[in-house]
C-alpha cells in the first residue's frame, strides 16, 4: 500500500496493515507513529520516503522490492491490532482506575500523585 499523504493520525496504513499489507508512507504526520521501518525491536510493517516527489516514492518502491521478503504479513497485522479499540477501552479504563484510586487517597494532590509513580 503507497500512502503519499501527510495525515494527523495514519489510519489509511494501519487498515492497510490489519489487512496484512505493507505500507510505502510519506514519512511525516502520523504514519511515523503507525509504520514500523526497518531497524526497530519490533518486525517492520513498511517504510518511509521523505519528499513527496516521484523520485523519492520510486526510491522507496525500489527499496521496498528489493528487501520484499523482510515484510510479514502477520507481523502487519499484529502491529495493526496493537492500535484495536479494545487495548484503547482496556488501557483508558486502567487509567481512570488508578486516578480514582489515587484521588480517593489524596483528593488535594492528585495531579502530582498521579504523575510521581510514572
Amino acid at each position: 500500500f503507497i500512502f503519499a499523504a501527510h495525515e494527523d493520525f495514519g489510519i489509511s496504513p494501519l487498515e492497510a496493515q490489519a489487512c496484512g499489507t505493507p505500507v510505502i508512507a510519506y514519512g511525516v504526520g502520523g504514519s511515523l507513529d503507525t509504520v514500523v521501518p526497518p531497524g526497530r525491536a519490533t518486525p517492520p510493517t513498511g517504510l518511509f520516503f521523505g519528499q513527496q516527489t516521484a523520485e523519492s516514492l520510486v526510491q522507496a518502491v525500489e527499496t521496498f522490492e528489493a528487501n520484499a521478503g523482510q515484510f510479514d504479513p502477520l507481523a502487519c497485522r499484529q502491529w495493526a491490532e496493537s492500535f484495536s479499540e479494545e487495548r484503547f477501552l482496556r488501557e483508558f479504563s486502567a487509567i481512570a482506575q488508578r486516578a480514582r484510586d489515587l484521588w480517593a487517597r489524596d483528593p488535594d494532590n492528585l495531579e502530582s500523585a498521579f504523575f510521581a509513580d510514572d
